[in-house]
This record gives C-alpha cells, structure tokens and sequence, in this order.
C-alpha cells in the first residue's frame, strides 16, 4: 500500500515507516493522520510482520501540527473541532494498539503530536541532542488528545510540569519519565534500533502481541483483583503451541523456531 505521506519499506518480518512530510518538519494534517490510520489498520491484518520501526525524514522526527491545519481550526465549529480531534485520537489509538512492537526511532524533535507519537512506541530511541515539548498551551491549546497515551507513558507528576509550562526538555530527561528508553550519539541511532528489533526477533510473536495487550488490562488493577485474568494468561500460554515450544527450545538447548535476527 502507497501512501501521500508516509514512506514504507519491508526487511523481512520488519517494517519500516517514514513520516515523510519534511519540508513540512513532518508536521501533521489531516491527510497524515488518515495515512498513518490506515498504516496502522494494515498491519493489524498483516501476520507477516513482528516488528515495526517509526521514523523521520529530514531534520527531525516530527514538530507536531501543521500551521496550515492549526489555521483551519480557527474557522471550524465546535462540533467540527470535535470531529477533527476524534481522528487524530483514533489515530493515536490505533497505533497505540498495534498488535507488534513499535520502535520510535526520534531524532531532531519530537514536539506536540510528535511526542504524543514517541508516548505510543513501545521502545523509543533517540540521539542525545534530540527536544521534546509538550508545548500546547504556548498557543492556547491543549495536549488533550495525546494525554491518555502520554500519562500512561510518563505519569502525572512529570505531566503537570510539562503540560502546564509547555516546556521544552531534552533527551536525559524524556529518559528520565520513561518517554524515552535509549538515548545514544546520533551515529549510533540505527545500530540501538536494530539492537531492539533483533532482542522483538528473539521472542515468540504471539507471546510479544499476548504481553501488549496485557499490560493495560493489568496496569490500573491491585495484584489481588488481577489474579485471576494473568492466572488466565500464563495457564493460555503454557499450553499455546509458542508455549511448548519454547519449553522444548530451552531444554533442548536449542533455539526457538521463531528465533531470527537481522544483520
């Protein structure tokens, strides 16, 4: 599938995905967040991909929205408004939802919806120099559609200091609130992003989508209120066909069947 502003390259069982607006600084608009809706929607019903790589071309990762889509929110109407923000969320959610490890691979600048993108990778990588900036209310807005997806990411208190001053704040610290998971020199980039797909290769797959999916089910509930449903999951997994697998794998000191890697 082709898309207007998205660029899309297959290495095996991974996928790599480009915004591709940089003339632009990879900002978003409508047709953006259709593609990137769409890019999502398919690799949901695609089985052959276990790992999906997000990055930038151009100077930076993304500056968030686009001027000429900001303007056109100054003459739509309430109800026009809420349609707009209603795609960008269901954008945000479908590939928060994603059934396969996402890496962000950041560089430059994740601002506004570009850091709202890093709080929906699963794995974030970024070079040393790269800004971040939750930095809506410096125009009189709000990072309300990217604020589930953020607070599950780097929690409320970091929240109320980055939401409310809008500041920029650099890659130590986005590591720090666990926005980001790696921070190395910008040459280095893509040898920590292929350490990452390489470590998403070495798992079994369903295991990988199982374990996603998991984690806001699990996330909000006590141990004691939990109990039963990962009781569930693991008793699932014991007997999956992955499952034994894997059992028989280790103690036949073997790999396991779905255990690949990329140079």
């Amino acid at each position: 599938m082709s898309y207007d502003t998205l660029l899309t390259r297959r290495d095996g069982f991974v996928e790599y995905v480009t915004l591709n607006r940089p003339d632009v600084r990879n900002a978003f608009n409508e047709q953006m967040i259709a593609d990137l809706t769409a890019w999502a929607a398919a690799i949901n019903a695609d089985d052959d991909v276990r790992v999906a790589v997000m990055a930038g071309s151009g100077k930076v990762f993304s500056a968030g929205a686009d001027i000429g889509w900001m303007a056109n929110a100054l003459t739509y109407t309430h109800d026009e408004n809420v349609q707009d923000a209603n795609a960008a969320a269901r954008m945000f959610g479908a590939l928060d939802t994603v059934p396969i490890p996402l890496i962000g691979r950041i560089h430059g600048a994740a601002l506004g919806g570009g850091a709202g993108l890093a709080a929906v990778c699963d794995v974030v990588v970024t070079d040393e120099d790269v800004v971040f900036g939750f930095s809506e209310v410096k125009l009189g807005i709000l990072p309300a559609v990217i604020s589930p997806f953020a607070l599950a990411k780097i929690g409320r208190s970091a929240a109320r200091e980055l939401f409310l001053t809008g500041m920029r704040f650099n890659a130590v610290r986005a590591r720090e609130i666990g926005l980001v998971h790696a921070v190395v020199p910008l040459d280095q980039l893509d040898t920590m992003v292929l350490l990452y797909v390489n470590e998403f290769l070495s798992g079994a797959p369903d295991a990988i989508s199982t374990a996603k999916a998991l984690i806001p089910h699990v996330w909000a509930r006590g141990a004691s209120d939990a109990a039963g449903l990962t009781a569930e999951a693991i008793a699932a997994r014991r007997v999956s066909e992955e499952g034994q697998e894997g059992l028989r794998a280790f103690l036949e000191k073997r790999k396991a069947n779905w255990n690949v890697s990329r140079g």
